[in-house]
């Protein structure tokens, strides 16, 4: 184990603080839900949730940006490929991603030209390399979405797109409490996300419904002191945003990345697969970068579509109102080498999470 990991995985204090969640937590329940899939992997991994009372769930969002991106962009992204014929490229997970016209990785074995790119520079430099039009299917929450500005500030070439599909955590947070299927007592807010938004990207949550927050690291240690914070919120009669991962999250942010968003990007309303369409929460090209723009430049238009396939339940798991192995496809019809639905296709999904160490409840 790296040296810098190791206080951060101390059986002895883990013990410690599981213990002041108890004297915490008393005999009321408490659903704390978190929005990250690195989260997750943490969570699952170590096994954190069997340390817990009872009394206290932590529960998965949507915290996975694969998981959520509508069938409607993936629907066109197949487009661009076969009826448009450019080169297209995105990362990894995506490609396995479930749509009714199929997955772009079955537009790929029709014969279309689907690329993984590990970034957005990738697929600069392969449009620099051939005279055929390549669009980059851009997708990510607030960390990945500061590369795709970066990279059309840069000014690629003519033959180069993107097709956006940039999504918003804080809208999305903020929407599971309007909706109020069930109660949320405290979010634990994602690390990779708050490194470029910080802390006061939250502030919208915290006028509004006064829920304890807390941006956590990705460590043990990290994720069960978070849970104490935000019971001792709780205790406290207050509801405010806390930083627990204070050695790599600013009050302000990345103020760079933010100003590259804010050049780039407008802010509109979208869909997210499962949820619905959510208030401001994804993000469009400004007029001036429209030459990138592909849905512009093949005129594309997306459908609002959301549903899930049938029997599929990732759309309760992404809003935090059940568990995995609760969906009656959880390792029966839906596993990782066939996923039905989304959350079993991406490393970040929790049914892929739950999959992958063996978790049935």
């Amino acid at each position: 184990m790296l040296p810098l990991l190791k206080p951060f995985r101390d059986e002895a204090k883990a013990r410690e603080i599981c213990s002041l969640i108890e004297k915490l937590s008393g005999d009321r329940a408490y659903r704390i839900v978190h929005v990250c899939g690195t989260h997750e992997d943490t969570i699952t991994r170590f096994g954190l949730r069997s340390l817990l009372p009872r009394n206290v769930e932590v529960r998965m969002g949507p915290g996975c940006p694969v998981c959520t991106v509508s069938p409607g962009h993936i629907e066109n992204a197949i487009n661009l490929a076969e009826e448009h014929g450019v080169i297209l490229t995105t990362f990894g997970d995506m490609i396995r991603v479930p749509s009714p016209r199929g997955s772009l990785a079955e537009a790929r074995a029709r014969g279309a030209d689907v690329r993984v790119v590990y970034s957005i520079h990738d697929a600069v430099r392969i449009a620099e390399k051939t005279d055929r039009e390549v669009v980059h299917f851009a997708v990510g929450f607030e960390t990945t979405a500061p590369t795709t500005a970066a990279e059309l500030l840069a000014k690629p070439p003519e033959n180069f797109s993107v097709y956006v599909a940039h999504l918003l955590i804080p809208p999305a947070m903020l929407h599971l409490l309007e909706l109020g299927e069930a109660p949320i007592d405290g979010f634990i807010n994602p690390g990779h996300v708050s490194t470029i938004i910080g802390v006061r990207g939250y502030g919208e949550i915290e006028r509004r419904f006064k829920v304890p927050q807390v941006i956590a690291g990705f460590e043990p240690l990290d994720i069960l002191i978070a849970v104490a914070m935000i019971l001792k919120q709780i205790a406290d009669g207050r509801g405010e945003i806390e930083n627990e991962y204070r050695r790599a999250v600013r009050y302000e942010g990345n103020v760079k990345a933010q100003r590259l968003m804010e050049e780039v990007f407008r802010v509109v309303d979208t869909a997210w697969r499962g949820i619905g369409v959510i208030r401001r929460s994804g993000l469009a090209l400004r007029e001036e970068f429209e030459e990138y723009d592909a849905s512009k430049r093949f005129e594309l238009e997306t459908s609002e579509s959301y549903e899930m396939p049938e029997g599929c339940r990732c759309g309760e798991v992404l809003r935090a109102l059940i568990y995995p192995w609760e969906c009656p496809l959880f390792q029966r019809v839906c596993t990782p080498e066939t996923p039905v639905g989304p959350c079993m296709v991406s490393r970040e999904g929790s049914c892929y999470i739950a999959a992958k160490y063996g978790v049935e409840g």
